[in-house]
This record gives C-alpha cells, sequence and structure tokens, in this order.
C-alpha cells in the first residue's frame, strides 16, 4: 500500500473538513504524513485539577480493604488502576466473601469513562446523530448508516425503535456512581461488608473517620445512613476528580488531534471497524468525537441481546434453570415483566478494552481474538462457538431461555448472516481491527 493510498483511506476514514462548533481544526490535508489523520481535531479533555477534600476522602475509601468481610478487597481490588481500573486477575469474574471463594456473578466492568454515562431509562433511540460531527462526512465512513435495531422484531417497541440506555452496571441499575459503589461494598459474593450496621461502625473507626466530621460536622457519625451515603459520594467525586479515570490518552485519541500516525493495519482495521457491512462495531461503538469536541467514548450507552455462549466455568451455571438475563433480571429486578428486553446488557466502552481478560457479561470469552470469531461466526457457523445437541446441530443462544431467542439481534450486520454464508470477516479483517482496538487503549506517548 503505498502513501496516496493510505492517505486517501485516513482521508475517507474521518474526513473532519472545517471548524463545526467548538471543534477546532489543527492543520490541512496538504502534504499529509503516511498515517496521519488529514484533517486533526481539538478534543476537549477534562480539567486537571488537584482533588478536593470530598475526592481525597473517596480515593481513602476505594482502597481500603478494611471495609471488606476478608480484610482484603478494597474497590481497587477489583478495579485497579494499573489495570485500566479493571479486574487485574486472569478469570472470568472475581472472587470475593469472607474468604475469598464466593465467585462474583458477572465479569468486572472497568471504571474508566463513566463520568458521561446518563441514567437510565427506556424510551426512543435518539442516536448520536445531534452529537457526532459533520453527519454527512461521517455517513461516509459509516457512522451513521451503522446504527442498529436494538429492539427485538415482532414487538410493539420494535416499530418505533424504544430502547433501554444508560445507567450503570451490566444491566443499569444504578443510576448514580454514588449508587454504584454500594452494591459491591455489600453484595457477600463481593467484598461483603455484611448489613449498613457494619460498614458504618467500619467507617466510625476508620484512620480517616476525621474527614468525615471535618466535612460534614461530629453528627455525621450518630448517622448510619448519612454517614454511608456521604462515603459513597466521596468515592463518586474521586471518580469524577482522578483524571486516571478518563484520561482520553490512547494513540486513537493523538491520532484524531494529529500527534501520532496509524499503522497499514490499524488504518484497515479503523475502516473495517466503522464499516456497516462488514464488523459494523460503530454502529454500538461511537468511534466519532461529538460536535463540541469531547472525545469519543466507544459505547452509544445502550443494550442488545447478543446470544453470547453459556459460560460453564461460572458456578451459578450448574443450575441448568438459572439464566442471567441481563435488564430483565435477576440483579436487577424492578422491570421484570419488560421481556423484550431479556437478554439484554448494556454495550460497554471499548477503550482500553485490549488490556482485559474476559469479555462480555459473562467473562465466556477470554481474548480480542475469540470475541470477533463470536461476531463473524455466530450465525453462519455457530459450531465454533456453541455446544451441539444429540443430532449434531449447534445450540446457539444456549445461555438464554428459549421463549427469549426472538430478542437477540438477527439484523443488523454481522448479524445479518445465515448458516452456511460467507462471514462478513476474514482472518486478516479480524486482525487489523483488534490492531485498531489496541490504539483505544490509554498511556500512548505520542513523542515516541
Amino acid at each position: 500500500m503505498n502513501s496516496r493510498t493510505l492517505w486517501l483511506l485516513g482521508a475517507g476514514l474521518l474526513c473532519l473538513a472545517g471548524a463545526v462548533f467548538a471543534v477546532e481544526t489543527q492543520g490541512s490535508a496538504e502534504a499529509n504524513p503516511t498515517g496521519a489523520n488529514p484533517n486533526p481535531v481539538r478534543l476537549m479533555r477534562p480539567p486537571v485539577a488537584p482533588l478536593s477534600a470530598m475526592a481525597q476522602l473517596g480515593k481513602q475509601i476505594f482502597y481500603d480493604a478494611s471495609l471488606s468481610s476478608s480484610g482484603t478487597l478494597s474497590c481497587a481490588s477489583c478495579h485497579s488502576p494499573d489495570h485500566a481500573y479493571g479486574p487485574s486477575n486472569d478469570g472470568p469474574v472475581m472472587l470475593g466473601g469472607a474468604n475469598l471463594s464466593r465467585q462474583g456473578a458477572r465479569a468486572v466492568p472497568s471504571l474508566t469513562y463513566l463520568e458521561r454515562q446518563p441514567n437510565f431509562s427506556i424510551g426512543p433511540d435518539k442516536g448520536d446523530d445531534d452529537n457526532i460531527i459533520d453527519l454527512a462526512q461521517m455517513a461516509a465512513i459509516g457512522q451513521q448508516a451503522a446504527r442498529t435495531t436494538k429492539t427485538a422484531g415482532g414487538n410493539a417497541a420494535s416499530a418505533q425503535n424504544i430502547v433501554p440506555q444508560g445507567g450503570l452496571f451490566w444491566d443499569g441499575r444504578a443510576d448514580t456512581l454514588q449508587d454504584q459503589a454500594l452494591f459491591p461494598l455489600l453484595d457477600p459474593n463481593e467484598m461483603g461488608g455484611g448489613s449498613a450496621e457494619i460498614v458504618a461502625d467500619k467507617l466510625r473507626h476508620a484512620p480517616y473517620a476525621n474527614r468525615f466530621v471535618e466535612l460534614f460536622g461530629a453528627g455525621v457519625l450518630k448517622n448510619q445512613r448519612l454517614l454511608i451515603a456521604e462515603a459513597m459520594f466521596a468515592v463518586a467525586r474521586y471518580q469524577v476528580e482522578e483524571p486516571s479515570f478518563h484520561p482520553y490518552t490512547s494513540k486513537y485519541d493523538y491520532w484524531l488531534e494529529g500527534k501520532a500516525r496509524l499503522s497499514e493495519n490499524e488504518l484497515r482495521g479503523l475502516q473495517l471497524f466503522n464499516d456497516p457491512d462488514k464488523a459494523n462495531c460503530a454502529g454500538c461503538h461511537t468511534s466519532a468525537p461529538t460536535r463540541d469536541g469531547l472525545p469519543p467514548l466507544f459505547t452509544d450507552h445502550q443494550y442488545e441481546a447478543l446470544g453470547a455462549p453459556r459460560n460453564a466455568t461460572l458456578a451459578g451455571n450448574r443450575d441448568p434453570n438459572y439464566f442471567d438475563l441481563g435488564v430483565c433480571g435477576p440483579h436487577r429486578t424492578d422491570i421484570p415483566e419488560q421481556t423484550q428486553y431479556c437478554g439484554m446488557f448494556l454495550t460497554p466502552t471499548l477503550r482500553n478494552t485490549a488490556t482485559r481478560r474476559a469479555f462480555f457479561h459473562n467473562g465466556v470469552f477470554r481474548s480480542l481474538e475469540q470475541v470477533l470469531d463470536f461476531y463473524n461466526f455466530r450465525d453462519t457457523n455457530p459450531e465454533k462457538l456453541f455446544p451441539r445437541a444429540a443430532d449434531g446441530t449447534a445450540q446457539k443462544y444456549d445461555d438464554l431461555p428459549q421463549k427469549y431467542h426472538a430478542n437477540v439481534d438477527v439484523s443488523d450486520p454481522p448479524f445479518d448472516r445465515r448458516l452456511g454464508d460467507t462471514p462478513a470477516m476474514t482472518a486478516q479483517d479480524e486482525a487489523d481491527i483488534i490492531a485498531f482496538l489496541k490504539t483505544l487503549t490509554d498511556g500512548y506517548n505520542p513523542e515516541n
């Protein structure tokens, strides 16, 4: 591939010509170096400032293992800063409880890039059309055309494309970082802190107890409910103010700004990522900055049922009648009647995804190669992914009851193929996409 071909590929991938609202261009397409973005933009990152007293308290709580029943697990144990605030182990889930012998129910998500997560809601799919830079140009790379249908066919919601969106955890059951912090603290399979009374008593005797008094007055230590609420709010403030939770320092960020060059494989991977007839990743994992210059989050904050294989290594799955149905249960309990969403899980950010060792809500996949194979072969060669029945046929969607199989996306590429069709991607396509995904890892030095 010569330099002109690479330049044209880069231009077709992200043609951000002219100043659009708050986004400022920093260069032109003339004399563009090989692999560089021909029309760089200025990204608007969160400001960096010293942590407030509240956030400093939250940091101490975030790293306090004494709040757990084992005395060895803190928030940072499962959300390690050395692993993009994701898990540091090699297993599909983390172990917790008093003896660190109980499996968590789901793969631990990263805590990075949650500062822009909207609250959970169910409503019309507005997409990102009002936020993506220059829609006419982005459509050329499939960003607009790649919008996916998040509702199952054949129900009333599908007519209007009513979709679940926002919220935290795989099922969106928490709306705020404050609420999110409390769940694992009390979950017997995780930190297992026990009752609210036990947690409050530990906070009263923690080395940082005086900080509560300084911030809220001596009365806070006597009010159990207020004490725990303020502790969790402090943890949330730490996540919001600490820059390492949302650094936006990946190679791709610097490429958007014209400060880094993508290799041939990375450029091809970006094209395939955005191509609505190929990987179609951008249909859910938005790759374009917003109109006001905010970096892309690589998620549309919505939910989808993909029909991932059952993970036989999870203790809960030993019961053949147990199913994790995501939005409609069992961990979320407020909308079980919304069965058209059973099997749907939150679309995670793909930032730092190359640092993970467990993928999807049940951690069934252990590498990006396995994830891409799932997208590529789920419908054309399901025998590569699912167990076989007695008659030799692949048991597709074996982690979802038959009555909810209609909820699984079978219309959006690459899931629009049929048994025996040619898969959407070649082996080289998959390798190129993975090369691009690795450019989403934070900590890149543009000077190298």
